[in-house]
């Protein structure tokens, strides 16, 4: 369902019933993991045009890993991590199979 380095790869599925008998599967809910056992690779200080798939492309080899520097960031919302020239984001070390 999902690319494999996708955030919600791994994520497993789920089925409700509707009251007329229709199955609808879809996605459980990711949970950010504990921002503080994340294991940091490196500190980026942000420049003005910065861009989290910048910073992933740069530091993770992947632009598409944006996702984990959120994470090491507890954010929801990428944008909100990119607002600030000036401001350190902790780019974390990929955990295998996460």
């Amino acid at each position: 369902m999902f690319d494999p380095t996708s955030r919600y790869y791994r994520l497993p599925t789920s089925t409700w019933v509707r009251g007329d008998g229709t199955e609808i599967t879809y996605v459980r809910r990711r949970f950010l993991p504990h921002a503080a056992q994340l294991a940091t690779l490196v500190e980026v200080t942000l420049t003005d045009g910065d861009r989290l798939d910048l910073i992933a492309a740069r530091t993770l080899g992947a632009s598409e890993h944006f996702w984990r520097i959120c994470d090491a960031e507890n954010a929801m919302n990428p944008i909100d991590l990119e607002a600030e020239p000036g401001r350190r984001l902790r780019v974390p070390i990929p955990r295998a199979g996460a």
